[in-house]
């Protein structure tokens, strides 16, 4: 329907793209009320790129995500920006500002403190020190590395 209302050639294959690419072509004939909230947020951010948009603003999009769902908009971002689309995303995950962000916004009770790139912000700050931290995996890589092991059987 959006895909139609933005009136997009080739709707159903343009539908069938974002479907794969968010996982939900398994949902796709299913009543969006019988989706769970990882699954409606997905298909919010798919029906939002609807049109290759020149500016799109993106609310925590990766809260209540799998982690795969997670890396996905991550790539979808990062693929955004490098095809030009301005992308305006807000996040309370530091890491995520510090992967995809080219310029961050710094909010605090409800006012921009600091802005710039993340270089510019680590000039703010003494050089770090350093030491030296074994560094085990992370739940999410250990996940990640178990699934991508049962895709290759």
């Amino acid at each position: 329907m959006i895909a139609k209302l933005r009136h997009i050639g080739n709707p159903h294959q343009v539908t069938d793209d974002l479907l794969k690419r968010f996982g939900l072509t398994d949902a796709a004939d299913r009543k969006v009320s019988t989706y769970s909230g990882g699954m409606r947020h997905r298909l919010d951010i798919a029906m939002s790129l609807i049109g290759k948009p020149q500016v799109i603003f993106l609310d925590e999009p990766t809260t209540g995500l799998d982690p795969e769902a997670h890396i996905e908009v991550w790539k979808m971002v990062e693929e955004l920006s490098d095809s030009g689309t301005t992308v305006f995303l807000t996040t309370q995950y530091l890491e995520e500002a510090e992967q995809l962000a080219d310029r961050i916004a710094i909010l605090h009770e409800g006012r921009i403190i600091v802005s710039g790139t993340l270089e510019e912000l680590k000039k703010l700050f003494p050089p770090a020190k350093v030491e030296y931290v074994e560094k085990q995996p992370t739940l999410e890589e250990i996940f990640l590395a178990i699934i991508s092991k049962k895709g290759e059987k």
